[in-house]
């Protein structure tokens, strides 16, 4: 195992592996989307997704919050010591290991399922909350002090937005210093302060679901799953469900293709599409353009379906058409991840336990058991983006249904967003057929 090579590790299989020919598979993708498309046209004439019921199971005892909050705290210093003590060799470091294959490639799956496991973990989030308890004590009722400032409306999800763009900047492009373990966490420690300013100046809740990029990352992502914790009670809810409920803000759609743009030029680069187009060893500035690029194209392409659908005759402008169906992009987003990922995860995720129990780094690289084929990487990466695909053409159904109240008129009006569908399909599948052997 090499995490030095990390952009290099994210798949396997490349186009000796392919059980069957590319573009059959571009084609049977598109004829499923098509089929779901029709499939919903038909059946679903009403919103469900908007109009579901959360049901509670259980209430959750008000102290395992703090508790989980103090664990975050533990492990981010655990992890800050073990950065700056510890061997700086990123094979067995447990830094880069943790941040790259548990934070950034295994807790989107995780919150997908269970719900925002990160939440009650947020390190800096539970020292926000921390200082504004200590800060209440002083007040004689008790209350939480008020935020400073009130968030402005303009700024949005824009700063989770630079925020996730900047993380892909160091992944993909940072090169050795984006493995680096006392790096790693300098930068750690530098986004935790900047956090607490903004929790410090707008308050924790609110800068967490707005400004910090990884508290939106984890909470988009844990809005599929059928689990999520409403006044202080574990509830179930219809998976997909909580997608519906995303607050339309400026800086929503580039967040969310952000999310889908960092595997996109990850990708391009591991299938040589991008050293074709800028060498065979581009600077940072142009491999920085790239990845902003490919942010842009994803954003670019997904705003030609919402044209499409302004052309439906209905008094909404772009732009809030734009917010309105962004949440449709989340399982795309997830599909593209587990795709990308699914092999690294599978592999280099072994290595886990291994760093865990020796987190100084001092007992050389763990074996790695490659006990899945390529084949089987294959279908389970080209099933896990057609899955995203679908989920997306449900949620952004489901909406239309919502917004143009009539069935017929709902269906036409996603005529377009199919297309872009079919169009991230296509892509998604082009660029694993392209990843290396």
């Amino acid at each position: 195992m090499n995490l030095t090579a990390i952009p290099l590790a994210h798949g396997l299989g490349g186009r000796t592996d392919l059980p069957l020919p590319g573009w059959l598979f571009a084609w049977g993708a598109a004829l499923v989307l098509a089929l779901s498309f029709f499939a919903l046209a038909a059946l679903w004439t009403e919103p469900k997704l908007e109009m579901a019921r959360v049901r509670a199971l259980f209430r959750v005892p008000g102290v395992i919050e703090p508790i989980c909050g103090a664990v975050g705290v533990a492990i981010f210093a655990a992890l800050a010591y073990f950065g700056f003590a510890g061997n700086q060799d990123a094979d067995q470091n447990v830094v880069p290991t943790f941040v790259y294959v548990f934070f950034w490639t295994m807790l989107p799956l995780l919150s997908a399922i269970f719900g925002n496991i990160f939440k009650p973990f947020n390190p800096w989030r539970a020292l926000g909350r921390g200082v504004s308890w200590l800060r209440s004590r002083r007040t004689p009722d008790h209350r939480h002090a008020p935020a400073r400032f009130a968030y402005p409306d303009a700024l949005g999800r824009w700063p989770a937005a630079i925020g996730i763009v900047a993380f892909g900047w160091l992944e993909l492009v940072g090169g050795e210093q984006g493995r680096d373990p006392s790096t790693l966490m300098t930068l750690a420690l530098i986004y935790a302060a900047f956090q607490l300013s903004g929790m410090a100046l707008f308050g924790v809740e609110r800068w967490s679901e707005r400004g910090d990029a990884f508290g939106v990352y984890f909470e988009f992502f844990a809005r599929i799953s059928p689990f999520t914790i409403d006044d202080g009670r574990l509830c179930a809810r219809l998976p997909l469900a909580g997608l519906t409920d995303i607050v339309p803000l400026a800086g929503t759609v580039t967040f969310v293709s952000a999310a889908i743009g960092i595997t996109v030029f990850d990708g391009a680069e591991r299938g040589g599409l991008w050293e074709s187009i800028a060498g065979s060893d581009p600077s940072t500035f142009v491999s920085t353009i790239g990845l902003i690029a490919a942010v842009a194209l994803v954003a670019g392409f997904y705003r030609l379906g919402v044209a499409g659908m302004k052309s439906s005759h209905i008094e909404k402008s772009p732009r809030e058409l734009s917010l309105m169906f962004a949440p449709s992009l989340v399982p795309i987003a997830l599909g593209y991840l587990l795709a990308h990922y699914f092999s690294f995860m599978l592999f280099v995720g072994q290595a886990l336990p291994h760093v865990i129990a020796h987190p100084m780094g001092n007992s050389g690289p763990p074996p790695v058991d490659y006990f899945v084929s390529g084949r089987v990487i294959w279908w389970v990466q080209v099933l896990a983006l057609l899955a995203g695909h679908v989920a997306g053409l449900i949620v952004a159904h489901d909406k239309a249904t919502a917004v143009w109240g009539k069935a017929r008129a709902a269906a036409q009006s996603q005529m377009w967003m199919l297309v872009v569908m079919v169009g991230f399909t296509c892509l998604g599948l082009w660029l694993l057929s392209q990843s290396p052997a």
